[in-house]
């Protein structure tokens, strides 16, 4: 197992009376963010499988947990990333030991030639969200809120491709939570799930405008969209400005920072939406996102405040 049991810390901030808002803080994994639950089982069962290296298709997080399990396993790892991915990024991969190639102006165009590449070299072909392997992975954020012992009537988490959404979905089906409701939060100008639930089948989003680059999959998963049919998945979207709020707040509150990828999140919480206004246990994922520092903060609280 490459990742670790996170905290839950209850909101003060968000609680009242009648609602308690709990925090999963997967901001303190060891890459940075969730995605090493995921990629971490699947890391390790191509390892055992054989693999000589890794090939991943990333615009950050899921590189850097590829490039954690690298180092770990000890298998070189190769990440395409798109032309969007900030070069203090690419420098942090590096400094993991993974090989870097930029590629594509969005992630889609990435992950062809990372898949291609993969073939080529004989690598274990990584994707970053859309593998079985990953969202069993990633439900084990469910198995450690069930072993805490209070069920929530709420989850609240971000959505970008739909990796992390898959592993809640699989985690709640395992542990029999099948009546706790989620709410799928998204930045405005990368909605692509949203817009798939509104045309009632799996579509593409003409582009990412969204300051939120880690939620930049212009198509979610085609399980992802599936849940939504089956199980009670309320969409949600935020703004970049109150994305950004959001990580203020967790910068000043829980003294780390985020990605507005994971700030939308704790930005749903604040809004009037029914899923919110009828929950008595709230349950936020903080999931985390390395690609950000203090000085991209500092600016980014200059050029969009509230």
């Amino acid at each position: 197992m490459l990742h670790i049991r996170t905290p839950l810390r209850r909101d003060h901030h968000r609680s009242t009376g009648q609602t308690q808002v709990f925090l999963k803080l997967d901001c303190y994994q060891p890459s940075g963010s969730f995605k090493i639950r995921g990629i971490g089982h699947l890391c390790q069962y191509k390892a055992s499988k054989g693999a000589p290296s890794f090939v991943c298709s990333s615009g950050g997080n899921a590189g850097l947990a590829v490039a954690y399990c690298g180092q770990t396993l000890n298998l070189p790892v190769h990440i395409v990333v798109p032309q969007t991915t900030s070069q203090a990024i690419q420098n942090m991969l590096k400094a993991r030991g993974a090989k870097i190639t930029v590629h594509g102006s969005v992630w889609d165009d990435a992950d062809v030639y990372a898949r291609q590449l993969a073939h080529d070299t004989q690598a274990a072909y990584i994707h970053p969200f859309d593998d079985p392997l990953i969202w069993t992975g990633h439900a084990s954020i469910i198995d450690e809120l069930q072993n805490h012992g209070t069920k929530p009537d709420l989850i609240v988490c971000s959505v970008g491709g739909g990796g992390l959404l898959c592993g809640i979905m699989e985690g709640l089906y395992r542990n029999n939570w099948h009546d706790v409701e989620i709410l799928a939060v998204e930045t405005v100008g990368a909605a692509s799930l949203q817009a798939s639930v509104q045309a009632g089948q799996r579509v593409s989003i003409p582009a990412i405008t969204s300051i939120a680059k880690t939620l930049g999959a212009k198509m979610v998963a085609q399980k992802a969209f599936e849940w939504t049919r089956i199980h009670p998945i309320h969409c949600a979207q935020v703004s970049d400005n109150e994305a950004i709020n959001a990580c203020i707040h967790i910068a000043d509150e829980w003294k780390v920072l985020v990605e507005p990828a994971c700030g939308a999140a704790y930005a749903a919480v604040s809004q009037p939406h029914p899923a919110i206004q009828k929950a008595t246990h709230i349950v936020v994922i903080i999931c985390g996102g390395s690609g950000v520092d203090t000085e991209m903060l500092l600016d980014w609280k200059q050029k969009h405040r509230s």
